[in-house]
């Protein structure tokens, strides 16, 4: 099966050959929307398909107080970086 991205939205199915010859183009593909289906035998086995973004809004300073270690010397620029400033 030859593989083109395409812009409008699609079901695609690969073989597992396929998939893992052209892993990082069926990832984009599913990035962009499209429903990618990994098949073994010519049977739907997995589906590719983006991770959703956290519903839950960011506050601005909920983390406060969770820093658990900052170095004594945070601030010191090590001393092979001198030429650097």
């Amino acid at each position: 099966m030859t593989m083109y991205i395409q812009t409008l939205i699609t079901m695609t199915q690969f073989n597992i050959a396929e998939a893992k010859a052209h892993l990082s183009k069926l990832i984009q593909k599913a990035m962009l929307g499209d429903e990618v289906i990994i098949a073994k035998d010519h049977h739907p086995v997995v589906k590719i398909v983006p991770i959703s973004k956290p519903q839950k809004k960011r506050k601005p300073g909920s983390g406060a107080g969770e820093l658990l270690f900052m170095a004594d010397d945070f601030n010191e620029t090590p001393d092979d970086f001198e030429k650097y400033i």
